[in-house]
């Protein structure tokens, strides 16, 4: 197990836009972490960090890249399974997102994909990317896929606590993601203990 370094939700932000600065090009970066650990937030708090010091730097949400609702929700709108495995389309983030980023050429990227509401296409426009640009993914079960990142943050909650923290309609999802985790042997860059967002807390070297 590791131990932890406790530090203030700033500080968090701090080091994680520190670690984007110091690379060079456009840098593609995961925030893991499930619903209840609103990954979201903290990307997009990251995000104008980097923007504050110059640097440009955008988010895309894993839940703008869903898969067609005759796909998730085939075996209904509870499967955990289909939750872990059906949901999210981590070929179409990969292709339309992040292997772009990877090109030293002119690149271009789309910000969304699916609108969730009404399941069809988001109908957004791809994006140019700056030679320099920092892109923040955020959304559940990113690690383990595969995808290519340059830096990645996990942020791991207890079982309790992520059972505490979701939803009743999310409810369904805690156990694809407690799966997908148990399964995942991708170590993160970054992994920051999240019971408490008021009171993260980062692993460091024993």
């Amino acid at each position: 197990m590791p131990s932890y370094a406790p530090l203030t939700p700033d500080a968090l932000v701090s080091m994680v836009a520190e670690r984007c600065l110091v690379r060079a090009g456009r840098t593609r970066v995961a925030v893991d972490g499930a619903e209840a650990a609103s990954p979201a937030d903290l990307a997009r708090r990251i995000a104008a960090r980097l923007r504050s010091t110059g640097r440009p730097a955008e988010v895309v949400e894993l839940k703008d890249f869903l898969l067609p609702a005759s796909q998730r929700l085939e075996f209904g709108r509870e499967d955990p399974d289909s939750y872990r495995e059906r949901w999210f389309d981590f070929a179409a983030l990969a292709r339309e997102v992040l292997d772009p980023l990877a090109s030293p050429r002119a690149a271009l990227w789309l910000p969304r994909l699916r609108d969730p509401e009404t399941d069809r296409s988001a109908r957004a426009q791809r994006q140019p990317a700056p030679d320099d640009l920092v892109l923040l993914v955020a959304g559940p079960m990113l690690l383990g896929r595969w995808l290519d990142f340059d830096l990645s943050v996990a942020l791991q909650m207890d079982e309790g606590v992520l059972r505490e923290r979701t939803s009743a309609e999310l409810a369904f999802t805690v156990e694809g993601v407690l799966e997908h985790e148990k399964e995942n042997h991708e170590e993160p860059d970054i992994l920051v203990r999240y019971n408490h967002p008021d009171r993260p807390a980062v692993a460091v070297a024993s």
